[in-house]
């Protein structure tokens, strides 16, 4: 089937792909409302429900790059729906846990496994294959997915979970990830050859792609070898765990819980994550179209540079509205503005076809970040009656990322390493 002129296909994957990411992004939104709720049910620790959300961010960037091997064994339209399943089933059955280590199996083991296998590594493999005109612009869009899933969730499950108990929550987590399988294994397509075209801006006509042979593993573990060899790698997975944990480890976790420690209401909390979403989708979008015409290395340390200060400037903004709302506000426009950049430099550095791979890698190098400010995030907190300590070092880190930013691409420049395919 081929499409007319007018319009391109890869738009309508990019929806799928946006659906997909958005749902994903409702799914890690929860652990923020579900802390207190669990910690006056189970009595269990602050720390110990850290430690299941911790495993959660953890496996969820493990699973990058072999999900971005699966998808080009297996393909996009196969790999995600089961990727789905695994979702929503082990959303639904922490409705049923009564034990901690039943929390870190089911939310810390069996959901991050599924949503790593539809994580940003997707939103990377779309845009390069889909796209050589305006790869920025539709990167930035699919990352502001995360944004998107905020704002429409975010609310709505701490208004449920306030009413009717946070059972009801994951339940309807559960449910939404169900219902959305069959919409996206209708509209998903692996490649614009299967369609009939050729990437969005390019000349001529499709360019018949054979699939990837071999095993999967092998494939990401012959990336990973590859690539750690080049210094480019080095510095975006250490900016990237920044990334990780300044964003969905630090905040994304413990912000509500630390709301409520200053006297804010968690469904207040939920409301200031919420619209650190909308203003997340104006810079996350900006951000791709800046990408295209912008040197991403200074964007990156521009990025980190003033996430880093509103980091350092929150735990003194708990104490009027106002304060508060300045970092919703700065830190919102800043939040996933990270994302497109880094692709592009890891694309200049690697190559188009092994972008989605490499991303994957460095992708984890964002999780274990992430991890680990979820979970010692949590320990500070416990040793020490207050979140001061976490904001300002996880501030002070991204004044590190910052400076290392400049340096990405500066050795061997032009130089890309033949990363070919593991059979």
């Amino acid at each position: 089937m081929t499409y007319g002129k007018s319009f391109h296909y890869g738009w309508i994957v990019v929806g799928a792909t946006f659906l997909t990411l958005m749902t994903g992004a409702g799914v890690r939104s929860m652990p923020g409302i579900l802390v207190v709720p669990l910690e006056n049910e189970f009595h269990w620790s602050r720390a110990t429900i850290s430690l299941a959300i911790s495993v959660n961010l953890l496996l969820y960037g493990i699973m990058g790059p072999f999900a971005a091997a699966l998808m080009e064994r297996f393909g996009m339209r196969r790999a995600i729906p089961v990727a789905l399943v695994i979702v929503g089933t082990g959303v639904a059955l922490t409705s049923v846990m009564r034990e901690s280590w039943q929390m870190i199996l089911l939310w810390g083991v069996m959901v991050g496994i599924g949503a790593g296998a539809v994580a940003n590594v997707l939103a990377a493999m779309v845009a390069t294959r889909w796209f050589t005109a305006r790869r920025g612009l539709v990167l930035g869009f699919m990352s502001a997915s995360v944004a998107t899933g905020q704002l429409l969730f975010l609310p709505t499950f701490a208004s449920i979970t306030t009413n009717y108990g946070w059972r009801a929550t994951v339940l309807t987590v559960a449910g939404i990830v169900l219902a959305i399988i069959p919409i996206v294994a209708l509209l998903m397509r692996d490649r614009p050859a299967d369609v009939g075209l050729a990437p969005y801006g390019d000349t001529g006509g499709p360019k018949p792609t054979s699939p990837v042979s071999g095993n999967p593993i092998a494939l990401a573990f012959y990336t990973l070898r590859e690539a750690v060899r080049v210094r480019d790698f080095w510095l975006l997975a250490g900016t990237f765990f920044v990334c990780g944990a300044s964003t969905n480890g630090l905040i994304g976790t413990h912000l509500i819980p630390a709301c409520l420690d200053n006297g804010i209401s968690e469904v207040t909390g939920a409301g200031l994550l919420a619209a650190m979403g909308v203003f997340n989708l104006i810079g996350t979008t900006g951000s791709g179209w800046l990408s295209d015409r912008v040197d991403s290395r200074i964007l990156l340390a521009v990025y980190y540079g003033l996430r880093g200060l509103s980091l350092i400037y929150l735990p003194f903004s708990f104490v009027s509205p106002n304060g508060l709302m300045l970092f919703t506000v700065f830190y919102g426009l800043d939040w996933f503005a990270t994302v497109a950049p880094t692709v592009r430099l890891i694309g200049n550095a690697f190559g188009k076809e092994k972008t989605g791979l490499v991303y994957g890698w460095i992708f984890v190098a964002h999780q274990f970040g992430g991890a680990s400010a979820a979970f010692f995030g949590g320990v500070l907190r416990e040793n020490f009656g207050t979140y001061l300590e976490s904001f300002v070092l996880s501030g002070l880190l991204c004044l590190i990322a910052a400076v290392l930013a400049m340096f990405i691409g500066r050795a061997h420049r032009g130089e890309a390493p033949a990363l070919h395919a593991a059979t």
